[in-house]
Formats: structure tokens, C-alpha cells, sequence
């Protein structure tokens, strides 16, 4: 069986699931679930890459969009030609790489002993997301949600499909709009399945 197919399959045993279960209004309140916080402070990577534009991905980045959980592990996305200056920059800020993903990229220690995962994007949507970040209260540059949204669906882990419909439910309709066109641009196969994250996303604040 195909990856591609093992990843449409969980999202629709996720979505069953969640269909069976979810009432209307049942999540958290609406004005937790509005909030947008950066309580938890992160390595200012800025500091550290220099040569090479990257952005904030997953659990970090998902801050700009639903209310924050703390996690301070970093992983950020880059375009897989810029890797070798991005690790340059590392090794000079006496960063210590801890090995290689089993995605392309690789994970580093920095030396305020934060994790940093470093994602080597190849597709052909990368360098459009990494030019054209969002921005954190401190700066970072952080993925726009409709990559942020492909990202996650590509992967389809339970906490990515979770994440997905919390985002999607408080996303404003423009937003919608553009995270529409991306996956129809990007992965078409889940156009379906964006759909019921994003209902199950607006049943959970009542809208």
C-alpha cells in the first residue's frame, strides 16, 4: 500500500471517529480557544541563522493560530539547497547535531539546550511558504497556516489532525479560503477530508 494511501485512510478513520462523537459547542470555551498567547519563550533563531532564510513549523508555530500548549522544542523548515549554511550557522553558534531524521533533515542541541528539528523541504510549495512567513511577537518567522494545514494533513498523525480542526474552527472564511487553495494546489486528494476537519472545527466553538 501506498504511504499516500495510509495517510488518506487515518484521516478518514479520524474524521469517523470524531463525527460520531462531537455535538455542537462541546470544546473548550470560546474565549480560551480565542486566545492567542506566546507565554512559553523559545531560542531567538535569529540570532543563530544568518545566512539563510527559515521558518517555524508545527507545534511552535500552531501559537499564531489556537491557543498555545507549551512545548519549547523547535522545528524549523528550510529549503533543502540552503542546508548546508543553515548547518553552518549552527555549528558556529556551537550548536551539536544529535543525527539525522528519518524525514530529510536533522536534529541539533542548541546551546541553550533547546531541540531543534531541521526540515529540508524539496516540494515545489517550500520556497513560497518560507517567503512568505507570518511573524511570532518576538519575531520569528512563522509558517503561514495554509502550509502549516498541509504540513499536518500530509503527515495526518492523530495531534496533526486534532490540530487541524482546532486551527480550521477558528480560522476567519478569508483565511479558509486560501488554505482551500493550497491543498487543492498541493494535495488535492485531501480536499474531502479538509472539509470535515474544518466542520468538525466550527462544531467545536459553536459556529
Amino acid at each position: 500500500m501506498l504511504i499516500n494511501d495510509i495517510y488518506r485512510q487515518k484521516r478518514k478513520l479520524f474524521i469517523g471517529l470524531v463525527k460520531k462523537r462531537v455535538k455542537f459547542g462541546t470544546g473548550s470555551s470560546l474565549e480560551f480557544l480565542e486566545k492567542r498567547t506566546w507565554t512559553y519563550p523559545v531560542s531567538n533563531l535569529k540570532l543563530i541563522i544568518k545566512q539563510a532564510p527559515f521558518v517555524v513549523v508545527n507545534g511552535v508555530a500552531t501559537r499564531l493560530y489556537m491557543p498555545e500548549r507549551m512545548t519549547l522544542d523547535i522545528d524549523i523548515l528550510i529549503k533543502f539547497e540552503d542546508r548546508n549554511l543553515i548547518y553552518q550557522d549552527l555549528e558556529n553558534s556551537h550548536s551539536q547535531k544529535i543525527g539525522d531524521l528519518s524525514i530529510s533533515g536533522s536534529q541539533w542541541k542548541l546551546p541553550d539546550n533547546t531541540s531543534l528539528d531541521v526540515l529540508q523541504g524539496e516540494d515545489d510549495w517550500v520556497e513560497e511558504a518560507i517567503a512568505n512567513p507570518n511573524y511570532a511577537p518576538d519575531g520569528l518567522p512563522i509558517i503561514a497556516l495554509p502550509y502549516l494545514i498541509l504540513m499536518k494533513l500530509s503527515a495526518s498523525r492523530t495531534q496533526d489532525l486534532a490540530d487541524i480542526s482546532r486551527m480550521l474552527g477558528l480560522a476567519k472564511e478569508k483565511e479558509l479560503d486560501k488554505v482551500r487553495e493550497v491543498i487543492k494546489i498541493y494535495l488535492s486528494t485531501a480536499q474531502e477530508d479538509l472539509e470535515s476537519l474544518i466542520t468538525l472545527g466550527k462544531l467545536e466553538i459553536g459556529n
